[in-house]
């Protein structure tokens, strides 16, 4: 497991441990409850446990498999009982492993006490606080290595291999002179890509980095997150984006600070790009409430009028002939019964917090490319599920709605009918499906969705032809051989690796429905609901995502769907695309007045803002 990293590179010896998934061992993470480590791999590389490095060290001929067999044989009546045990995986206590404990309750408040007294005291709400923060993806830098990693966009800034210094829109206004209630400032700060670079001195250390105006933080705080500018990795061109920012942490009675007061901010003049992946984060704009996107209401106006979704959507369906008519106006497919299977998804708006779990999932499963911090600057992104973050209300204390957006799977497509080759074409189970080796890549099916959820491949991005001395080069010592047989094996081999020059996006994780078929036709039983689980969903930590047959009625999806009819919506349903993925409205549990109430009070505050400048 060693690796060379900033630890390693000061060590005089690095002993290389098994990965966890190449080991054997026990463990107890409950008192008296044992649990049993076996490996599913032979180890890759030429390692050795580290028990094993104990054994060895203290004299003991027995390697540790054998010595970790033989111990337990004796305590569990010899190898049967091992065998036994190992195949169950855990061995719990007869009896209760707990027992009364007394709480020294003088004890804790004197520790909590302690920890008070030491926290650094500052009262001038004049004065600039600085927070450090972890991100979710980097964490404290062990996610640096990982460009997966490194290129899945921050919940709630969508940027992407650098970290910044995040500023309220107030503080923008008075430091950069960016006023974001203005319309034409608010566009300009939105599309230009390089972001002003600020000074930020603290303790008489320093940073330079780029700025984000992210509304909701607080007026006299900044933020940066830590974990990037590392020095010493494996490919650190990856891993040394951004800037260290450890440094900037205070030391207070003896005790790390991850905040520090008494700031000053320095705006240098430079500027430097920032890969964002999402540039506009309105959906409440001088336009208008693009309620058609993405929908939230609150729990006060969803009890008074639990139809109002449905009477937006009927209002936005009316030209073809409101939701009763829906389907069967405006296509030229005719509608018909489908006995089989019609795979659907819904997505809860109201458990989704944005994580980007189902990002790197899909990237894992799918053989998503990773294209780097300059084809992110272009928009070349690869994702095939993006995650949409949208403010709305007033911007000092805005409200937060996240939105995952994958391929719709539409019935009514609008890229299936424009392809000159037939590369994109609808199955009978309600599949959108790509076949790479007939793409030729026009892009006409790109233009013509609503949702820009296809990714055309600029570059060989797998095969590696993109790269320098791809088949010969060094890295720090190492061999890099992007096409040899341990790099690949990063790939799924389930999944077809695109190639160049054609399009491709979520496929409903095709390869697990097939999986899911097979294994029923081998059972000689029906498919269930609960044979397929997509790669997004299996990872999605708040169950935000359902996926399922939706003509199965026993079926999760159906269930969903029938269980909350009046929340449920498509996006951008007046297009009459017809799209088999349905979402669930944001519904905020708050005494507050709705989206109406909250734009006006906007609108006010933005109306008396300007009539005091004039």
């Amino acid at each position: 497991n060693a690796k060379l990293d900033e630890t390693t590179a000061v060590c005089k010896y690095v002993i290389p441990d098994h990965h966890f998934l190449e080991s054997w061992g026990d463990a107890e993470p409950i008192s008296g409850h044992i649990s049993f480590i076996q490996p599913t791999i032979s180890p890759l590389f030429k390692t050795r446990a580290f028990q094993d490095s104990l054994l060895k060290w203290s004299g003991e001929a027995t390697d540790y498999t054998t010595y970790l067999k033989n111990y337990w044989s004796a305590k569990l009546g010899g190898e049967n009982g091992w065998n036994k045990t190992l195949q169950a995986g855990v061995l719990n206590p007869t009896t209760s492993a707990y027992s009364g404990a007394t709480i020294n309750a003088s004890a804790v408040n004197n520790a909590v006490a302690a920890v008070g007294a030491s926290k650094p005291a500052s009262n001038d709400k004049s004065k600039i606080e600085l927070a450090l923060y972890q991100k979710v993806g980097i964490g404290a830098g062990q996610g640096a290595s990982n460009p997966w990693l490194q290129e899945l966009p921050d919940p709630v800034t969508r940027a992407t291999w650098d970290n910044y210094i995040i500023v309220s829109p107030s503080m923008a206004k008075s430091l950069l002179n960016i006023d974001l209630t203005n319309p034409g400032q608010a566009d300009a700060y939105e599309v230009q890509p390089p972001k002003q670079v600020v000074k930020l001195t603290v303790d008489g250390k320093t940073i330079e980095l780029p700025v984000l105006i992210i509304p909701g933080t607080h007026p006299q705080t900044v933020g940066i997150a830590v974990g990037y500018g590392r020095t010493e990795a494996i490919g650190k061109s990856v891993i040394g984006t951004g800037k260290n920012a450890y440094p900037l942490a205070c030391i207070e009675n003896g005790l790390v600070h991850f905040s520090c007061s008494d700031v000053t901010l320095t705006v240098t003049g430079a500027t430097y790009p920032v890969a964002l992946t999402q540039t506009h984060f309105r959906y409440d704009t001088a336009q208008g409430v693009r309620t058609e996107v993405v929908k939230e209401i609150s729990f006060t106006e969803f009890s008074k009028n639990p139809k109002e979704i449905l009477e937006e959507r009927e209002a936005e369906t009316k030209p073809y002939g409101g939701l009763e008519n829906y389907e069967a106006q405006g296509t030229i497919y005719p509608v018909y019964g489908r006995p089989g299977i019609k795979w659907g998804m819904s997505v809860d708006l109201n458990s989704c917090n944005g994580c980007g779990a189902c990002v790197v999932a899909c990237n894992a499963e799918n053989n998503v490319s990773v294209v780097g911090k300059p084809e992110v600057l272009r928009g070349h992104e690869m994702h095939w599920l993006r995650i949409d973050k949208y403010f709305s209300g007033d911007m000092d204390n805005p409200k937060v709605v996240f939105q995952p957006l994958m391929c719709q799977h539409c019935d009514n497509a609008p890229c299936e009918n424009v392809c000159p080759v037939a590369a994109t074409n609808h199955s009978s189970e309600g599949l959108n499906q790509m076949t790479y080796n007939r793409c030729i890549g026009t892009r006409y099916c790109a233009n013509n969705c609503p949702f820009k959820v296809r990714r055309f491949n600029w570059a060989d991005y797998t095969g590696a032809d993109s790269f320098p001395d791809n088949q010969v080069g060094e890295v720090n010592d190492v061999v890099m051989n992007m096409n040899d047989d341990l790099t690949r094996m990063v790939l799924n081999p389930d999944v077809t690796v695109r190639s160049r020059g054609v399009i491709e996006k979520c496929s409903f994780c095709v390869q697990r429905l097939q999986a899911a078929k097979l294994d029923a036709k081998k059972d000689s039983r029906p498919m269930v609901d609960s044979d397929v689980k997509v790669a997004c969903q299996q990872s999605c930590p708040t169950n935000a995502i359902n996926f399922g047959n939706a003509n199965d009625k026993h079926s999760a999806i159906t269930k969903v769907r029938l269980e909350t009819p009046n929340r449920q919506f498509y996006v951008l349903e007046q297009l009459h695309v017809l799209p088999n993925v349905t979402y669930l409205t944001k519904v905020r549990n708050s005494e507050e007045a709705g989206e109406e109430h909250a734009e006006a009070a906007h609108e006010a505050k933005v109306e008396k803002e300007t009539k005091a400048a004039h």
